[in-house]
């Protein structure tokens, strides 16, 4: 008798008693199965069977329109939007998971995170040192950044004295980490972080995603949890592809109105967003997410802005024996730390979208010996994630340095920075990763220079015995 009078409260309650997330289900929120918003927004819900929630607002209408059409409880259903006649015992959950809205967290669990749960900037940057090699700079203000955020979202307004956040804009060379440090940064922190990218994005009412898409991603990181993402970071990539356009007569949808779009995101405001999707439509439940506490970090590769940068240094005097030489600043590899937002302006990046990214920083572009060290160096480096898969055959694999040289020389002349090396990598180790298998004998590999550069082969050292060079990788 106790187990059907709890069974009989579950269901009273809308808990679906075959569901396994059933236990979970208070952490939820209720939506209305006619209007799509959620209990916080449209008030107390009525259950009805099958976990179909429906709001007061929209029962009293259902009244309402059988009182006033004199119809009878049969022609009810045909008479509620979105209804018709509706057989629930055939409808599943109506809400999918990645679409469900968490309750609001207690004030009692906020005060269990504190400022000293925060990593201090040096932490920070130790952190991101053990994978991003060289980029000191960047790395120093992008940790100050993070912290500042923290201490912001954590500020009490008492004294009237608000923080307002430092948006920041990350400009560097194709290769040269700048989406690395942000994902490895994600890795680190416990804070919800939202990578996303500004090239599918355009104005409101054309095929594409809505600039408000972007929150909807940090929304899911975060769990569908509204409180959480508004203290998250979006990190945009691509952000130079939003440019405004030159010398077009076609209407620019995903240039400078994606800058507009995005003024009022970066500045801080309440949006509706969709949840558990990137678009807003009829089936998909809304939320409101503030985005004022939410820090956003931009990055782009910005080609052609080195020339912008020249044009402008260029300008001081032609003529003359203190004129400045046209190709001075040709050889200069960086000429991107130059960068003022006047250069970025001329580069098609509206004034407003400039004045709320006041960080701007710049990446150095890689050398031959940072990308020699990114080979090695890192906590996940490219030859550590060779070496153990070549230890998992229990083969050794090792690195002469004339080879990294060679393969760092190969990669700069292709110059698109690190994500180069995977190639190289991948081109060189194709026969060895074929033939180890094939001889249990084999020991250790030793890549040589000349093995890159086509001359002879590895090194090969069987168990027990003295190395041999195994020709051109057969």
């Amino acid at each position: 008798m106790s187990d059907d009078k709890e069974l009989k409260e579950k269901e009273t309650s809308g808990e679906s008693s075959g569901n396994g997330d059933s236990g979970k289900d208070d952490e939820y929120e209720k939506v209305c199965f006619l209007c799509r918003r959620p209990e916080s927004k449209a008030g107390p819900m009525i259950t009805l069977p099958q976990n179909i929630h429906i709001c007061m607002e929209c029962m009293q209408k259902s009244f309402d329109t059988m009182n006033n059409s004199n119809i009878n409880y049969n022609d009810l259903m045909s008479h509620i939007p979105n209804m018709g006649m509706v057989d629930f015992s055939s409808l599943p959950n109506q809400v999918p998971k990645r679409q469900r809205i968490r309750k609001k967290q207690k004030e009692e669990k906020k005060a269990q995170f504190t400022l000293r749960d925060v990593p201090p900037p040096h932490r920070i940057k130790a952190m991101l040192d053990e994978y991003v090699i060289g980029q000191e700079h960047a790395k120093k203000v992008i940790s100050v950044g993070v912290y500042n955020h923290y201490k912001r979202a954590l500020a009490d307004h008492e004294d009237g004295v608000e923080i307002e956040k430092s948006n920041m804009l990350m400009i560097g060379p194709t290769g040269s980490g700048k989406t690395y440090m942000v994902q490895t940064l994600a890795k680190l922190l416990n804070v919800p972080l939202a990578i996303t990218d500004a090239t599918s994005l355009t104005e409101a009412g054309y095929i594409g995603d809505d600039v408000e898409s972007v929150v909807s991603k940090l929304l899911a990181v975060a769990d569908n949890d509204v409180e959480r993402a508004e203290h998250g970071i979006i990190f945009i990539d691509e952000i130079d592809k939003i440019a405004k356009k030159r010398n077009t007569n076609q209407r620019d949808v995903s240039g400078e109105a994606v800058q507009q779009g995005l003024l009022k995101l970066l500045e801080g405001s309440r949006v509706e967003v969709p949840v558990g999707a990137n678009s807003k439509n009829a089936m998909v439940p809304m939320t409101t997410v503030d985005t004022s506490h939410i820090l956003f970090i931009c990055g782009g590769a910005f080609p052609d802005l080195e020339d912008v940068i020249k044009e402008r240094l260029n300008k001081q005097s032609s003529m003359g024996f203190q004129a400045d030489l046209k190709d001075k600043y040709d050889d200069d590899k960086d000429l991107l730390s130059r960068v003022t937002v006047e250069d970025l302006r001329k580069f098609g990046m509206v004034p407003e979208f400039l004045g709320r990214l006041p960080i701007i920083f710049t990446l150095q572009g890689l050398t031959r010996d940072m990308l020699v060290k990114i080979l090695e160096e890192p906590k996940n480096a490219i030859l550590k994630q060779y070496r153990k898969l070549l230890a998992m055959d229990e083969v050794k694999l090792d690195f002469d340095k004339g080879a990294l040289e060679a393969i760092a020389d190969q990669a700069m002349k292709k110059d698109t920075g690190a994500r180069a090396l995977r190639a190289i990598l991948e081109e060189y180790m194709l026969d060895i990763m074929y033939e180890i298998p094939k001889d249990d004998s084999i020991g250790e590999v030793v890549i040589t220079r000349e093995y890159v550069e086509h001359t002879g082969g590895p090194r090969i050292i069987l168990r027990g015995q003295e190395p041999y060079l195994l020709e051109n990788g057969e």
